[in-house]
């Protein structure tokens, strides 16, 4: 299901797509492995927190972009993507984000000009509000040519093709997952805000 893991572009901060469910293996080397688990642990204990604590300030789970991006490589191979082949991300102070995605889109029809293969590169910025969060783009390239935002869109319109899921856009706004309340980036850090 390509969608779920193109969100992972469109969200940026990878902490949008079904968090709460692992596949239960994966081939990463042992680093990544383990820094791939801490996540998973951590992840598994917000929202086990979120469903038994009624009351009580917010908590802050804090992940490396090592980890981040480990996590990332994890579930694009647990998941046997048919669409990302990677995603690597950046992360800067006041939510500011990059990125790189390998897309692979062999059977798509895609807009004039583009490959099959390509390298995606973005930056933006993580925006939460109300339980909600998106990306706001800022740049968007393919390879090395700075491209219009409405080409991601029909990007996007072909990965749903591929992978037979549901189309979405740049601007949606998507749930966070129960428990989350906010997304906060610093340099190479990501700060998940939680609770009842």
């Amino acid at each position: 299901m390509p969608l779920k893991i193109l969100r992972l572009v469109l969200l940026g901060a990878a902490m949008l797509y079904p968090l709460f469910f692992f596949p239960q293996a994966a081939e990463l080397p042992a680093s990544m492995r383990k820094d791939a688990e801490k996540v998973l642990r951590a992840l598994d204990k917000i929202q086990a927190e979120s469903l038994t604590k009624k009351t009580g300030g917010l908590k802050r789970a804090d992940f490396t972009e090592a980890e981040l991006n480990a996590y990332i490589a994890y579930r694009i191979d647990a998941e046997k993507e048919e669409v990302m082949r990677e995603l690597i991300l950046k992360l800067f102070p006041e939510n500011r984000i990059e990125g790189k995605a390998s897309l692979d889109l062999s059977g798509a029809r895609l807009p004039l000009g583009l490959k099959p293969k390509m390298n995606l590169y973005f930056e933006g910025r993580v925006v939460t509000a109300g339980g909600a969060v998106r990306l706001d783009f800022q740049k968007l390239f393919i390879e090395d040519r700075a491209m219009p935002m409405m080409l991601l869109d029909l990007i996007i319109l072909a990965a749903a093709a591929v992978g037979k899921s549901e189309a979405v856009g740049i601007n949606d706004w998507y749930e966070l997952p129960y428990g989350l309340k906010e997304i906060k980036t610093s340099a190479q850090k990501l700060s998940l805000y939680y609770g009842p």
